[in-house]
């Protein structure tokens, strides 16, 4: 039997992750069998275990590439910005997550309700998943650090109040992104506009109004 290409090998393992994110956004995690997946991409039954040793392997793929469309676009507006006030951050931390398409870490494009339903799905795994929690924790802590920085950049600048904690304000600006997606996939409240011009209203407190509309 020829050996399969790298490019091949790429493809199929995409195709089984696609599956499987699909499967996970309608019946969710443990609804969702590995014969389930496999019929969903069109396989063999024994054709996922090429690829991933298990179920969990997956998931942990597939949240990794949800919690990514929610912090990647944020980290890239915060080392691009020096005078941020906390609306900014909020209206940049929702944007991504309120499109129809994202990109996968192979950089496959994908239905974001896909992603935030399982967003929403790995949240709770993170209760009973170790492997999972440490790898949101790093990544929320890293994420949390930069906005921080943003923010103390920002009472330089004048557009963050001075008696602001940085830490606890970059907090906040996760809280509301967190709490938007919940809303968004969860309860259908999907008016962005509606709700960036709201959190601006409502945070008009923590410095001057510019930046995203």
């Amino acid at each position: 039997m020829p050996r399969i290409t790298a490019e091949r090998r790429a493809a199929n393992r995409s195709q089984i992750v696609a599956a499987a994110r699909r499967c996970f956004s309608r019946a969710g995690f443990h609804q969702t069998s590995m014969p389930d997946i496999a019929a969903e991409a069109g396989v063999s039954v024994g054709a996922p275990y090429r690829y991933f040793a298990s179920k969990e392997e997956i998931i942990v793929e597939i949240a990794g590439d949800a919690f990514r469309l929610m912090f990647d676009p944020l980290e890239k507006f915060v080392d691009a910005a020096d005078d941020v006030t906390v609306a900014d951050l909020v209206a940049a931390a929702i944007d991504p997550v309120s499109g129809e398409v994202a990109a996968d870490g192979a950089g496959q494009a994908i239905p974001v309700d896909e992603l935030l339903r399982c967003a929403i799905q790995a949240w709770g795994e993170l209760l009973r998943h170790d492997g999972l929690r440490q790898q949101a924790m790093a990544g929320f802590e890293g994420v949390r650090e930069r906005i921080a920085d943003a923010l103390r950049n920002g009472r330089r600048a004048g557009t963050v109040r001075p008696e602001l904690d940085p830490d606890r304000g970059a907090r906040i600006v996760m809280a509301l992104l967190h709490g938007f997606v919940l809303q968004y996939t969860a309860f259908g409240l999907d008016d962005t506009a509606g709700f960036k011009h709201d959190v601006r209203v409502a945070l008009s407190g923590t410095g001057p109004l510019h930046g995203h509309p």
